[in-house]
């Protein structure tokens, strides 16, 4: 594996799941006031630990492994109530990030079988 640090690969994976979230998402309404909040329930910490939840069927050893290292990353003073879907999310982010720089044909994949998952 790549030894970039994880928090980048969080960071990255962020917005690219945003930007793939805000593509479906322009397809549902021209309302702003409906896009943001479209966007915002499918880019939320409980959506994306509930998503993870969805994949790990589907990870490989090596991708388990990354969501392992991501789901042990530190966690900033002020998610610290909510540790355990924050710990979630940022393991889904990293995935992400890792998938984006390292295998698009991988996150494609990743992208079909989530949006089947996701109700817009």
């Amino acid at each position: 594996m790549d030894e970039m640090n994880l928090k980048n690969y969080a960071y990255i994976g962020d917005a690219v799941w945003e930007l793939h979230i805000r593509e479906k998402t322009i397809k549902q309404t021209n309302n702003p006031t409906n896009l943001h909040k479209i966007t915002t329930e499918k880019v939320k910490m409980g959506f994306q630990a509930y998503l993870l939840g969805q994949l790990t069927s589907l990870l490989t050893e090596e991708e388990q492994e990354i969501a392992r290292r991501g789901r042990n990353l530190s966690i900033p003073v002020g998610r610290r109530q909510n540790q355990g879907e924050y710990r979630l999310a940022t393991a889904f982010e990293t995935l992400i990030g890792w998938w984006y720089l390292h295998d698009m044909e991988r996150l494609s994949a990743i992208y079909n079988f989530l949006d089947s998952e996701i109700k817009f």
